[in-house]
């Protein structure tokens, strides 16, 4: 019996559908409580090629839900797309895997989703989901919103062109804060792993050429109040300016590059990158005397009883404790510098 070999006895895989999923690139894009959940199912489902990318780094909140992370990835402060990659290559060496520790906005999506045959939400905010919504309908690439808080969450299976994209669903992008996050109401655990399953089951069926078996619209669940629907949505919305007038706005607006973002519900703001490496360990040198400094070869972080903050190889840095750009800035410039 091959390693796959339940899989395949199941009718609608099978040995053909197993095949197609060696020769599948899956992109799962944010690598959190969702992000986790569905990279290790497809880790263990076999795909060619799988790209996990994020922004962020793992800290001890993150391990009651973040299952491919633990106390020592924690402790180390490791990028979570690198702490990924390491994990899932331990799950299965037959999958190509890669980490990329990076900010998705409209110039790394364009690189990232038009190399992969399937993308895969895991992301914490609705700038990123729009943004990949209008690069996967540009670029012809089916994708998978999920998203969960407290305890409810939502799936939408996407293929461009034929189905109802994210903007037909919810509309313009909600205003940043408008939400319930994480940080905000909290979430457990097993809304989690309940809808990155309905994600990683869209995922097969999708890469196994499956798409009548597809569910018809959005899902909705809510795993305390015993909830599950589908609601059934009749194709595109007639009105939408993304996936029926061929109108990307999300992507054409931050075609000029990142600014400075405020992460909802974590009382952050994420500065970008300046255009030039840092060099990390003259760095660490330089701020020991002021607080305590943690390196690796990502990033360092810094604390002191004023400041708090993350300084990627690339310069892009996340400042806490702050709410607007021009407080992320003084802080930068006082402990950083131009």
């Amino acid at each position: 019996m091959t390693r796959y070999s339940r899989q395949e006895l199941f009718a609608p895989i099978g040995p053909e559908g197993q095949a197609k999923l060696r020769g599948a690139r899956v992109l799962v894009v944010g690598c959190g409580a969702l992000g986790s959940a569905v990279a290790e199912t497809l880790t263990r489902a076999g795909v060619g090629r799988l790209t996990v990318v994020d922004r962020d780094l793992v800290e001890p909140s993150n391990l009651q839900r973040q299952s491919l992370f633990d106390e020592d990835d924690a402790a180390q402060a490791r990028p979570k797309a690198a702490a990924a990659e390491a994990r899932l290559r331990r799950i299965n060496s037959e999958v190509d895997v890669k980490g990329v520790v990076a900010d998705v906005d409209a110039a790394v999506a364009a690189g990232l989703v038009g190399d992969a045959d399937l993308v895969l939400d895991g992301t914490d905010n609705f700038e990123t989901r729009y943004v990949l919504n209008d690069v996967c309908l540009r670029e012809g690439v089916p994708w998978v919103y999920g998203a969960c808080v407290a305890s409810h969450g939502a799936v939408l299976a996407v293929r461009p062109g034929e189905t109802a994209c994210l903007r037909c669903v919810v509309g313009e992008r909600p205003a940043p804060g408008s939400g319930e996050t994480c940080d905000t109401v909290g979430v457990v655990a097993p809304v989690v792993q309940a809808v990155a399953a309905v994600q990683g089951a869209e995922a097969l069926k999708l890469l196994t050429g499956n798409t009548p078996a597809l569910l018809p619209g959005l899902v909705t669940l809510d795993l305390w109040a015993g909830a599950f629907e589908v609601t059934d949505l009749s194709g595109r919305a007639p009105w939408c300016p993304s996936c029926v007038d061929g109108r990307y706005d999300y992507v054409e607006a931050g075609a000029s590059g990142p600014g400075a973002s405020v992460l909802c519900g974590h009382e952050a703001v994420q500065l970008p990158a300046g255009g030039e490496a840092v060099d990390l360990g003259t760095l660490a040198a330089r701020l020991r005397p002021a607080g305590e400094v943690m390196e690796n070869e990502y990033l360092v972080r810094f604390r002191s009883p004023e400041a708090e903050l993350v300084v990627f190889a690339d310069g892009r840095t996340i400042v806490k404790g702050v709410t607007d750009a021009a407080g992320a800035r003084s802080v930068f410039a006082r402990y950083v510098g131009a």
